[in-house]
């Protein structure tokens, strides 16, 4: 099992506000989509209720909610540890969100795929957890263009 955790953060670590991504760069979002379609996805309640529509498709998708509710496509655990053991040793995990989720994952995790935004946003009430002793092992730089209001870089971490 790879447990791999998947970001977009700003330069104060900031990650959402009011349950909303702070940033929209396509090109972040393409490579969310091709690092994690055909694998498991893990995500907190909050996180599954912001997606617009509904579970991601070609993903295995787990909810962590402790509460019964509704969320069609997902399997639904009541904590990070109950829905790693229902996972196989051969699959590949990414954990999408929320904040909660990201501080729970961040000493098992394998992998940072983070998407590192040149930016500090105001009022973000979000934010991924410090990541100091992780080892960069790749970075692709961006620029700003047409699409991206931001510089940005993909960076990938090792433990």
């Amino acid at each position: 099992m790879r447990i791999s955790i998947i970001a977009a953060v700003a330069r104060n670590r900031a990650i959402g506000k009011d349950n909303k991504l702070i940033y929209r760069l396509p090109d972040d979002m393409k490579r969310f989509k091709a690092l994690t379609t055909g694998h498991t996805v893990v995500m907190g309640r909050k996180t599954f209720e912001s997606l617009p529509k509904g579970a991601l498709p070609n993903r295995r998708n787990i909810v962590l909610s402790r509460a019964v509710h509704d969320f069609p496509g997902c399997d639904v655990y009541a904590s990070l540890d109950e829905a790693l053991n229902h996972c196989s040793q051969e699959e590949d995990i990414y954990i999408i969100g929320g904040a909660e989720v990201y501080a729970q994952s961040i000493n098992i995790a394998d992998r940072l795929c983070l998407t590192e935004i040149d930016d500090v946003p105001g009022g973000a009430d979000a934010f991924f957890p410090e990541y100091d002793g992780w080892h960069e092992v790749s970075r692709e730089e961006h620029a700003t263009d047409e699409r991206h209001a931001y510089r940005f870089a993909f960076v990938d971490y090792e433990k």
